[in-house]
């Protein structure tokens, strides 16, 4: 049976560790040309750094944590060796309870546990209209469940662009919804979260 994610990069090879990237539109690729999408942005990164690696596009535009969690066990097909967890802003946005986002994250790592599955968790971070604490309840949840599952965090998918530090310079780097990083700024969370993923690599490739 043929997977219905994308295998971006070479072909696949004995010595290639497979990713991965469950997701939303922002892994999806929202309003990008296919080549300008952040798996294939990350692919080319990792590739560049030497890495024998394969990146699957498991990203669904609209995704939430529970759509996630349903599709998560199908997703990890035998031959994934690691996984990204970049999931949670379209919770926030339909403002859902935290405590049933942070369920279904955990649901996600436990499957990837039983499947011996490397995991980097990618944090999310919600905006201050629901409240001091939805924020800190949903800010929270990515570490905490990083710690208990002892699994790799990075602390948040738009790192590369908060670096910045000025909502006009971050602007130039968004789509015109600004909430989907334009290709420009696909590179520059690629070039924030791309060791991290690199650390992924190597310990998913460690399990062979």
């Amino acid at each position: 049976m043929t997977s219905p994610f994308v295998f971006c990069g070479f072909a696949a090879t004995a010595d290639q560790v497979a990713i991965a990237a469950l997701g939303d539109s922002l892994t999806q690729g929202y309003g990008l040309v296919e080549e300008n999408g952040f798996v294939p942005q990350l692919d080319r990164w990792l590739q560049a750094q030497g890495a024998e690696v394969r990146v699957i596009n498991a990203g669904v535009s609209g995704d939430t944590t529970a759509g996630g969690a349903a599709r998560v066990e199908w997703t990890l097909t035998p031959d994934v060796d690691g996984m990204i967890v970049a999931l949670g802003g379209n919770d926030v946005l339909r403002g859902i309870d935290p405590a049933v986002s942070q369920a279904n994250l955990r649901k996600i790592l436990e499957v990837a546990r039983k499947a011996q599955v490397r995991v980097l968790l990618i944090g999310m971070q919600a905006p201050g209209n629901y409240g001091a604490e939805y924020k800190q309840a949903f800010d929270g949840m990515y570490p905490a469940l990083a710690q208990e599952f002892e699994v790799l965090f990075f602390s948040s998918f738009f790192e590369g662009l908060a670096a910045e530090d000025d909502p006009a310079a971050v602007s130039q780097y968004m789509q015109s919804d600004g909430i989907h990083p334009n290709a420009a700024g696909v590179a520059k969370i690629v070039d924030a979260m791309g060791p991290s993923v690199l650390q992924l690599v190597t310990q998913a490739g460690g399990e062979g």
